[in-house]
């Protein structure tokens, strides 16, 4: 039975560093040490008193710390809770666990503090229970090599008599300090369950409960999962009383939990049975593009949508006007699209010659300084390093860019500029699949002569083995899962790591006859499979040089490049693979002799030496800060290696119908005739942030019309349409307008000013709004739960998606499939329900033709704009540039509009 310990009897230490003197910084963990304070101290959770709540923030020396906790274990006779976030740094020789501290230094454990001796002073006070929470590393830049094994064995050092020990074990920094995240990953999770609860659940929250729910939420979000130790009864003592809790027979049902109970977790108890959620449609959606991803409908663990990076940092508007730098910019020539986002080129059959240098060239569809000149060492330089270099783990955009380097799948998109690189061509595979049993069979027959970097060949089974490792979501993390979802969608198969089988290849949904054929079999069929197979996740892996979690620190190469050395969050080196074979692949030119990626975190620092010549180009090329942009406009040599391509983003606004008087359709469109979507463009940087959106379907997807304008705002150049507005609002029964709320995240500053010239515009009509600015940390959750949205009367949502892979099922689904309105993790925030949408999309996604499911995808974008349902503002671009050593270049809609990496030379 649980029971919460005595206030009066019980003292906590909370322990956080987050400034390092030669580590990397984590700021989330100061976070991590005010939010638990506060919630220890809360009279729902201990109900400590501030006095035995004790917060030592950056210390400097281990005798700071062991002194508090020395003090607090002689003082509690109930209950002492000891917290730990920052940095963990393994001895190597006995795996002996130190506390990073602010002069601690890499592979010098000595500068931390030593475990065994925090353990010791526990062990040594009156306290009859001790709670330890450790959200730090064993692995990752500071430990570098502790396997699973390791970790376990580090984990059972700690165990003490009547102990409850709750570890995060994350394998990479990424996992443990997500970016733009408010808290860690682990402590977030811990956060959440005490402040929100969990609703179904029991009156108390012990530990046992408390580990399971933690584990379960990151495991929803592909994320590293947490390892627990306890002795006797420690398991019962409650941590909270449970916010969501209410007597049986007060109040409404509980709604469905966001996240699955943690099954594959051997000593993970199960949490409390909940409703369960519909069954899913024919594909399960990726995260909400943002940080902290959200857990896929039905319990699924979709990974994280390839991270959203682009857009320029900060409030480019203001930045820019500062500068004396106009906004119209006329280093923008080249476009083919005027200022409204029409298209001004006219057709030929005779293409018009195009650029290879200068501003724009490589966003025009040319190969800018075209070369077939190897040699040389192309240099990379990055702000962050890799989600996982793991081709089965990443989804950052520009890993799956550059891992083409030493990772291949069956097919993948043509090495073509501009929208003629999503075309699919075959790479391990001879031709294109063989297509069978009315879509639902895809069969391949591999090249001969692919090798592995140890010249033995790359074989069916190999391709087989690396696809399933995306079933070992509580080892191998992170990455999308919508290939598991195409072939397994009941995650009948437990993955290579707990397969019984003999050769464990047991996932009877692909087949390999022999050693170069491979067969797919689906459940249902579904057009995008191939696209699905161009990604990383479809990589083969070698079952004999499969690490586990330790793979992403030197994946075993398919391609011409194999790793030569790497340290996290610092630097990566490629060289070549020489048992790659030209002849073998059509794809990859492999110029450069070596390939280098030089990873530091001041961004104007990088920019600075890109402009010097010192690197070739930025490997995430998510565009230029304002600072670096005005520099590079006010000079003519910069200037001139300037791109500006579209990136496959809508800048965009939902409209929930829950929200009143948004359920009627007629205040609805009052809203987009009144949008002022030029004023908000210049608020979100000018022309060179995107083309003015007319409907919600962009460009880089098939069935997108750029013909279709329902609204008349590109006729109008962006400006709104009063006239109809005032009409719209007089048929919805609110001639003088209405209030409303629009949520934007705070962390965002460009979006927030189109949030602000939104209201400005809204107002001439007679609608007034509050602009609500979010918890950037939360935006997902907080705008993935219609319950909340209705409750803040959020009547207007803005936010930016993208597709991760170009077609209709990967961009639209998840916003307009009513079977994707759910009461946690929602994509469909608009809550669009029209079964003629469902429909098409279930008839769009089992077609093979592409041109017929666009037609389908079409019709569900004018369905779309007559419900008025979306707030349509920007088809964005991005700036990038280009170093002048580069040979070959071209940007590659498949690539976000990135650089297509594998095509790159240098000239020396």
């Amino acid at each position: 039975m649980a029971v919460l310990p005595d206030p009066s009897a019980t003292r906590a230490v909370l322990i956080g560093t987050s400034r390092y003197a030669h580590l990397e910084q984590i700021p989330a963990v100061a976070n991590n040490l005010s939010a638990l304070a506060a919630a220890l101290c809360a009279p729902g959770s201990w109900g400590l008193a501030p006095e035995h709540c004790t917060v030592i923030e950056d210390p400097a020396t281990a005798v700071e710390v062991l002194d508090a906790i020395r003090t607090a274990a002689e003082e509690a006779t109930d209950t002492l809770l000891v917290y730990f976030a920052g940095h963990g740094l393994v001895e190597p020789r006995r795996g002996e666990l130190f506390l990073g501290l602010t002069g601690s230094i890499q592979h010098r454990s000595y500068t931390g503090l030593p475990y065994g001796t925090l353990r010791d002073v526990v062990l040594d006070g009156r306290a009859g229970r001790q709670v330890m929470l450790l959200d730090c590393c064993f692995s990752g830049r500071v430990l570098g090599f502790m396997s699973a094994a390791g970790a376990e064995a580090v984990i059972d050092q700690v165990e003490i008599e009547g102990t409850y020990l709750l570890a995060s074990v994350p394998d990479t920094s990424f996992a443990l300090a997500p970016p733009g995240e408010r808290h860690t990953a682990f402590t977030g999770e811990l956060l959440r369950l005490l402040r929100q609860g969990v609703p179904g659940g029991p009156e108390l929250l012990d530990l046992d409960t408390v580990y399971a729910q933690v584990y379960a939420a990151l495991r929803a979000k592909g994320r590293p999962l947490p390892q627990k130790r306890d002795r006797n009864t420690a398991g019962g003592l409650a941590l909270a009383r449970n916010a969501a809790w209410a007597p049986p027979g007060f109040g409404p049902p509980p709604p469905p939990y966001d996240h699955e109970p943690a099954a594959s977790a051997p000593s993970a108890p199960e949490p409390v049975p909940l409703p369960v959620v519909p069954p899913m449609p024919s594909w399960s959606p990726m995260a909400l593009p943002s940080p902290a991803p959200l857990p896929a409908p039905g319990g699924a663990s979709p990974g994280r949508r390839r991270a959203v990076t682009y857009g320029l940092a900060g409030a480019l508007f203001v930045a820019l006007v500062a500068a004396g730098i106009p906004l119209a910019m006329s280093w923008m020539k080249g476009s083919s699209k005027d200022d409204s986002g029409h298209n001004t080129s006219k057709s030929s059959s005779t293409p018009k010659p195009r650029p290879t240098s200068g501003n724009n060239a490589a966003a025009e569809g040319s190969v800018v300084n075209p070369s077939t000149k190897s040699g040389g060492t192309l240099k990379f330089i990055s702000k962050d390093d890799a989600d996982s270099w793991d081709p089965q783990r990443s989804y950052y955009g520009f890993v799956w860019n550059f891992s083409r380097y030493y990772a291949r799948q069956l097919v993948t998109y043509a090495p073509k500029p501009g929208k003629d690189g999503t075309e699919l061509v075959p790479d391990l595979a001879e031709r294109k699949a063989e297509v069978t049993d009315g879509g639902k069979t895809y069969t391949y027959t591999l090249r001969a002569g692919i090798t592995w970097e140890d010249g033995t060949a790359i074989t069916s089974q190999d391709i087989k083995y690396g696809i399933e490792r995306i079933w070992a979501q509580d080892t191998v993390s992170g990455g999308p899962t919508f290939i598991q979802q195409a072939l397994d969608p009941g995650h009948t198969y437990k993955g290579p790591y707990k397969d019984t089988s003999k050769d464990k290849l047991g996932l009877k949904a692909i087949q390999t006859p022999d050693d170069r054929t491979i067969v797919f079999k689906l459940p249902k069929a579904n057009g995008d499979f191939e696209r699905m197979l161009a990604t990383p996740s479809a990589s083969p892996v070698k079952k004999t040089k499969d690490t586990k979690g330790k793979y992403q620190a030197n994946p075993f190469s398919s391609g011409p490049y194999k790793f030569g050395s790497y340290e996290p969050r610092t630097s990566l080196e490629l060289i070549r693979n020489t048992e790659w074979k030209r002849a073998s692949d059509p794809i990859r030119t492999a110029l450069p002799d070596r390939i280098t990626v030089n990873i530091g975190s001041d961004e104007q620092t990088n920019t600075k030496a890109l402009f010097a010549g010192d690197y070739d180009l930025d490997l995430e090329s998510s565009g230029l800060t304002a600072a670096s942009l005005a520099q590079a406009t006010s000079s003519s040599g910069l200037r001139a290696r300037l791109d500006s391509p579209s990136n496959g983003m809508l800048l965009f606004a939902a409209l929930p119908r829950s929200v009143k008087p948004l359920n009627n359709v007629h205040c609805r469109k009052a809203v987009l005739y009144a949008a002022d979507r030029e004023n908000m463009r210049t608020a979100a940087g000018g022309p060179q942030t995107g083309d003015i959106a007319p409907h919600i379907l962009p460009p880089t997807i098939v069935g997108s019309d750029s013909s279709y304008d329902p609204y008349g705002t590109l006729d109008n150049k962006g400006k709104p349409d009063a006239d109809k507005a005032e009409a719209e609002l007089k048929a919805c029964g609110e001639p003088n307008g209405f209030r409303t709320t629009i949520a934007v995240r705070n962390n965002r500053p460009a979006e927030v000013a189109v949030a602000m010239s939104l209201q400005a515009s809204l107002r001439k009509v007679g609608i007034t709004t509050e602009v609500a600015q979010v918890d950037g940390s939360r935006f997902s959750e907080t705008i993935g739960a219609p319950a909340t949205v209705k409750k803040k009367g959020y009547g207007i949502v803005l936010y930016r998606w993208l597709a991760d892979f170009p077609t209709g099922q990967s961009f639209l689904q998840p916003l307009a499939d009513s079977r994707f309105i759910l009461p946690t993790g929602n994509f469909n925030v608009a809550e669009l329900d029209d079964p003629t949408v469902d429909d098409l999309f279930d008839t769009a996604i089992a077609e093979q033709d592409p041109a017929k499911a666009g037609s389908d995808y079409a019709q569900i974008d004018r369905r779309i704009s007559d419900s008025a349902a979306y707030l349509p503002i920007l088809f964005q671009k991005s700036v990038i540039w280009r170093g002048s050593r580069l040979t070959n270049v071209y940007t590659s809609e498949p690539w976000e509009g990135r650089y297509d990496y594998v095509s790159l030379g240098v000239s020396e």
